[in-house]
């Protein structure tokens, strides 16, 4: 008799079960965090609340393409988000369709989570992200289910993979994906939201019914599960932010409970504290866009060049920290491409402007951070 090792394979599955008296404390914990970030991000303006909603737009897409090994530009996410949203796109460079298909995803995820979804919309999105059908030097079926090769779920880089488990063999995706869907409609209104977005999760990550950027697509169904349940437009919290910061036990999670019976307990636990950890985040995140608008409304009519917006924003996304060690000319260089004279006239520029201060200290080198105040 051959030996069942993962949950697709157990006689009942899809039919998950989940212990609801175990998860009560957590549901409402994460609940509480939940309906404080609400109540704080309404009474934002429009204009606070477009900016929060960029910069956890931008974390969303860096951070779900950092999960799958995925370095992303952060000026050319930065300028699709401000696209797509219609901010400014001053100082900010061109950007790319596969960093653009990203984006659509995310907000199409959002923004018209109360439109059916279909395998058509789910090849549509995997599509979005591989729009010349190659992952690297790979060619892959964009837009379409796998193929005959088996699909392993992996993490790590190219050469020191780790096998975290094996996905239904292809000819099962189609009916996976079906049983799904049906899942999806039927479970809406009468599983708790939150369970329901874990839940999905889990189930679409199982079936891994593509042969690339199904973790995108599957916390991008996350995203949508929320939204469907908290019935806004706009998410204020990037689950994926947080999943990065969490990545090694996120992996491991997954691992046990895919090798186990249908009883996704653990699981859900570990969904719901990595859920109220996004959105407790959030709040020091939402603090920082404050703090950026606020800055950005004192140097609205403040002349920069191209190199000096870049460096500005790299350290509003450091915080009131700042780099380690301060800006230097050796740092405004490496991230500009500018030669070291150049770099040193643009940051006595900025601190005539009183962009940039000088940080107290001894030593050889100077160093700066932003003038967050006007003090």
């Amino acid at each position: 008799m051959k030996r069942l090792i993962y949950i697709w394979q157990q006689p009942d599955w899809p039919h998950l079960r989940w212990d609801a008296r175990a998860l009560m404390s957590s549901i409402g914990q994460t609940r509480l965090r939940q309906g404080q970030l609400i109540s704080k991000v309404t009474s934002l303006g429009f204009k606070e609340g477009q900016e929060a909603e960029a910069e956890i737009l931008l974390q969303e897409a860096l951070k779900t393409a950092a999960i799958e090994g995925e370095k992303l530009n952060p000026d050319s996410v930065r300028s699709s988000v401000a696209k797509h949203l219609g901010l400014s796109l001053a100082g900010l460079p061109s950007t790319t369709r596969p960093i653009d298909g990203l984006v659509e995803i995310l907000l199409d995820a959002t923004t018209h989570h109360q439109k059916p979804l279909t395998a058509k919309r789910m090849k549509a999105w995997q599509a979005a992200l591989f729009p010349t059908s190659f992952s690297g030097l790979q060619k892959i079926r964009s837009g379409k289910w796998r193929g005959p090769a088996p699909m392993n779920v992996v993490s790590g880089p190219i050469g020191r993979e780790r096998i975290h488990f094996k996905a239904p063999p292809y000819q099962k995706v189609s009916t996976e994906i079906k049983n799904f869907l049906n899942w999806w409609s039927s479970s809406f209104g009468k599983t708790e939201g939150l369970i329901r977005a874990g839940i999905a999760h889990f189930y679409f990550v199982t079936i891994h019914p593509f042969e690339d950027g199904n973790g995108r697509v599957a916390r991008a169904l996350t995203d949508m599960a929320l939204a469907q349940d908290d019935g806004l437009i706009r998410r204020y919290y990037s689950f994926s932010n947080q999943i990065m910061s969490e990545r090694e036990s996120y992996y491991d999670v997954l691992e046990r409970s895919q090798k186990g019976k249908v009883d996704i307990t653990e699981w859900l636990l570990w969904f719901l504290g990595c859920l109220a950890r996004a959105i407790e985040s959030s709040e020091t995140l939402i603090a920082k866009t404050l703090a950026k608008t606020e800055f950005w409304k004192r140097h609205a009519q403040t002349p920069m060049t191209h190199s000096q917006r870049k460096v500005t924003n790299r350290l509003l996304d450091a915080g009131v920290e700042g780099f380690e060690g301060g800006l230097t000319t050796r740092k405004y260089t490496s991230m500009t491409k500018v030669s070291r004279a150049t770099a040193y006239r643009k940051m006595s520029d900025l601190v005539a402007k009183r962009v940039l201060i000088p940080n107290q200290g001894k030593g050889r080198n100077v160093s700066y951070n932003l003038a967050w105040s006007e003090k």
